[in-house]
């Protein structure tokens, strides 16, 4: 039984890591938030893209990257949800604005899932940036252009 388990051990923790890896890998940034919008899991992209590390953002509220505006009412509007069970943003994307570590703002894409097993929600995030930049920088030249 000993044998069994520590194989067995062995076995989720490899599964962990694969799950990780490929979570890791992916090009948006990823935070799981549990019922009170604890961050309980981030990925390498969550920090490239906001500046903390895992261990900063692990146990702190996902206001964290809220500007004030939105942080403030944050947590009521989660506690609003499990009561009542109505999703205004979950199941859902939209362009909102997000805070990095420096107190810097960028607009961003944030998608919203709810998994079913565990009541955690997801929050994929896409750094809208470069793609802003780019389009204001097509719409001078043809600004330019007409002129």
């Amino acid at each position: 039984k000993q044998l069994a388990a520590e194989n067995l051990s062995k076995e989720l923790q490899a599964n962990q890591n694969i799950i990780m890896g490929i979570l890791d890998a992916a090009f948006h940034a990823l935070f799981v938030i549990n019922e009170k919008c604890i961050i309980q899991m981030v990925n390498k992209k969550s920090c490239e893209v906001f500046g903390w590390t895992q261990e900063e953002f692990i146990g702190k509220n996902i206001n964290l990257i809220m500007p004030d505006h939105v942080a403030v009412n944050h947590n009521h509007y989660m506690k609003h949800y499990l009561e009542t069970g109505v999703k205004n943003m979950i199941g859902t994307q939209r362009e909102v604005t997000a805070r990095r570590k420096d107190g810097s703002t960028f607009p961003c894409i944030l998608g919203l899932s709810e998994t079913q097993q565990s009541g955690m929600i997801c929050g994929f995030i896409r750094d809208l940036t470069e793609e802003k930049a780019h389009q204001a920088a097509i719409l001078e030249k043809q600004l330019a252009a007409e002129n």
